[in-house]
């Protein structure tokens, strides 16, 4: 019985040792109570209307929120529909009972008309992590252009060509607006009363002779206003060419070329009256050109014959041209681009190369049977253009 007692009270204090050596359990996050309702929130304005703002003036607004739960408020996150709304410092934690602040700014630059922004506001509600509030308002701008951009298309054989903008002042201070000023030579603008103060009319013209293709310009009218100093009118011009190449530009295979080849473009006239064509040539030797009437003075064919071997010279620009009967357009020129020969592959380094089986020979027939040797044939002319059709 005595060793039974002694062994009992060695294994009791071994367990009280063992016990004690073992790290505190963590202390296990209080729930709120079975009749608890957690944290809630409540916005007193989740919209807010900012009204007529003019562009540029930032709009701002704080949104007041409470706890109407009996558990601690957490605001995790607030997340603007956009960039160009930010949210400033919010309240993190609000305990039951307390209210909270999430403070937002739009920025109005930019912007014209009803504008509707959202943002997103990230909470500890079980059963509403998210919430969703709304900033709205319509934004003016103190002068307004209609349309904001100028766009004159200019058909072929015109040389004149006119667009209207309506400005008008969104303000009640009074807008004096200066002669208009032009920072391209092809545009000139003319400006007109409609309501004193209040409403102008801008006619802006193609000024000749214009140049081909799409041409940029600006038009400023001075305000007398210090925002802002001066109204902006972009321009811009889409200027047909009468007589039309189609494509602008011939393409050859690298050279020398392996055989002959004949390219051709198409040449359109685009304006009323018939056009004449004549003299084509190409600015270096060996290739001939042709012009074909395919429709008279309004369609036509130029055809270049390339000959075997030809290559553009190295830092030669190559080109056909040829007289057209067009005042406007008395010649014109088609550059001819031939592609870069591909570059040969990389050298194989022998000494890495492992060698390569021998190869078969072939027995030689006697020195009296091989054929004799044969000079290689002279260069051949380029190829004939095909036939006129009749």
């Amino acid at each position: 019985m005595k060793t039974l007692a002694f062994v009992l009270s060695i294994m009791t204090a071994g367990t009280a040792i063992v016990v004690a050596q073992q790290a505190p359990a963590p202390p296990v996050e209080t729930q709120p109570a079975a009749n608890g309702v957690g944290p809630k929130i409540q916005f007193a304005t989740p919209a807010y209307d900012f009204g007529r703002v003019r562009a540029g003036e930032p709009a701002r607004h704080t949104y007041v929120f409470t706890n109407t739960g009996d558990a601690l408020l957490i605001i995790k996150n607030v997340q603007p529909q956009c960039g160009c709304t930010t949210a400033g410092s919010w309240t993190k934690e609000v305990e039951p009972g307390q209210t909270g602040s999430i403070p937002i700014q739009f920025n109005t630059a930019g912007y014209n008309g009803p504008v509707f922004k959202q943002i997103t506001v990230n909470c500890n509600v079980t059963n509403q992590p998210a919430i969703f509030l709304q900033i709205k308002g319509t934004i003016y701008k103190p002068i307004e252009m209609i349309p904001p951009m100028t766009i004159l298309n200019v058909p072929p054989d015109a040389d004149v060509v006119s667009g209207v903008v309506t400005v008008t002042n969104n303000t009640e201070e009074p807008l004096v607006l200066s002669a208009p000023e032009s920072n391209n030579r092809m545009f000139a603008a003319e400006l007109k009363t409609n309501v004193p103060g209040k409403s102008y009319q801008l006619t802006i013209s193609t000024v000749p002779p214009l140049s081909m293709g799409t041409s940029q310009g600006q038009i400023t009218l001075r305000t007398g206003w210090t925002n802002p100093p001066t109204v902006n009118v972009p321009v811009m011009a889409n200027v047909q060419p009468t007589v039309l190449v189609i494509p602008s530009y011939m393409t050859l295979a690298p050279g020398p070329l392996e055989k002959g080849v004949t390219n051709s473009i198409s040449i359109r006239n685009q304006g009323t009256n018939d056009v004449r064509l004549s003299d084509p040539v190409v600015n270096v030797a060996g290739p001939t050109a042709e012009i074909r009437e395919m429709q008279a003075g309004k369609s036509f064919a130029a055809m270049v014959a390339f000959p075997q071997g030809f290559v553009i010279p190295p830092g030669q620009q190559a080109e056909l041209s040829f007289k057209t009967s067009h005042p406007k357009y008395p010649v014109i020129k088609v550059p001819i681009m031939q592609m870069p020969r591909p570059a040969p592959p990389p050298a194989v380094n022998p000494q890495t190369q492992p060698p390569a089986p021998p190869a078969a020979v072939s027995p030689q027939p006697p020195r009296s049977a091989r054929p004799a040797a044969v000079n290689p044939p002279p260069l051949p002319p380029p190829p004939p253009l095909p036939p006129t059709p009749k």
